[in-house]
């Protein structure tokens, strides 16, 4: 992947991360934020086993995780009734919203961050044409 568009991405992190600490809401841990979209963008059911193994990180880690989200009430864990010796993290309406909050930052931020680059660009073209004629 290109310099530019690697930048460009860790740009667009930082924004929205800014942008998120700054506003009134859950501020998450970035293992918390992981489990949370791990759990709110890929489809099925999620278990700590299976968030631990797909996140590479300790069982205890993803416990942990998971009771800060249970007290923002952004995702709550079940027993498995097929298997009592699971444990099944569900999302919540709550984490739905904040979901959909965090998309509408990011597209803010994505926003503001092309239309800086778009400016950038005019101004350097401006000086180049100015030096050239």
């Amino acid at each position: 992947m290109p310099q530019a568009t690697n930048d460009q991405m860790l740009n667009l992190l930082c924004d929205t991360i800014v942008s998120m600490v700054r506003r009134d809401g859950p501020d998450l841990s970035a293992r918390q934020l992981a489990v949370f979209l791990t759990c709110y963008l890929r489809d099925g059911a999620h278990t700590v086993r299976g968030l631990a193994l797909e996140l590479k990180v300790s069982k205890p880690a993803i416990t942990r995780a998971l009771d800060r989200l249970g007290e923002l009430d952004l995702a709550r864990r079940k027993v498995d009734p097929l298997d009592r010796r699971s444990v099944l993290v569900q999302r919540t309406l709550k984490g739905s919203t904040f979901l959909r909050e965090m998309r509408a930052v990011m597209a803010e931020a994505s926003g503001t961050r092309s239309t800086r680059t778009e400016r950038a660009s005019a101004s350097v073209e401006r000086l180049s044409s100015r030096r050239a004629g």
